[in-house]
């Protein structure tokens, strides 16, 4: 029984280790708040502790995961509603990675991640929902129709929205004028 317990816990300790900071950036993608997202990703954890039991059975760890994050950060969202999504995203700009470069590269591509981050937080709600679970968390289209419960067919067509979308305000940057002189 102990041995049971044990791995159960190690089990656990694992998903967090694993997992965390994928949840974090699902739910501040959304929430638009630090502490909002790490209280959202604490609150996904303690529902898989509740469900510890059905871990076997998960095919897809993440995919369910992102799923349970999704569903507290959609709560979380109808119960306050008093949130502006047009907040910073500096928080995921900082966790982007940026090894293997020059400061002066650093600096420029930390200064372009701003920017298109900057646009990714303009989109509308859907399109930058499916964007971000794409582009930032790699989810397929079917994982986001699941995590989303929505239609493959709804995330493709939002997806090709929010990257039209995007390279139009991209487009239209004043950084991408001043770096094409």
């Amino acid at each position: 029984m102990a041995d049971r317990v044990r791995a159960e816990e190690e089990a656990l300790a694992a998903l967090v280790h694993q997992y965390a900071s994928t949840l974090y950036r699902v739910a501040f993608s959304v929430l638009r708040n630090a502490t909002d997202a790490e209280d959202a990703v604490q609150e996904a954890f303690l529902r898989v502790l509740r469900h510890r039991d059905k871990l076997a059975e998960i095919r897809d760890q993440r995919v369910w995961l992102v799923r349970i994050v999704w569903n507290v950060v959609l709560d979380r969202k109808r119960r306050s509603k008093t949130r502006p999504e047009t907040d910073d995203l500096a928080d995921v700009a900082r966790m982007l990675p940026a090894e293997g470069l020059t400061a002066e590269e650093r600096a420029a591509a930390a200064q372009h991640r701003a920017k298109v981050l900057e646009q990714v937080g303009k989109l509308p709600a859907k399109e930058r929902e499916v964007l971000m679970l794409s582009a930032f968390e790699e989810l397929s289209s079917v994982e986001i129709a699941a995590v989303l419960g929505i239609t493959e067919s709804s995330v493709r067509s939002r997806l090709f929205r929010a990257r039209n979308l995007l390279a139009e305000m991209l487009e239209d940057s004043p950084l991408r004028g001043r770096s094409s002189r």
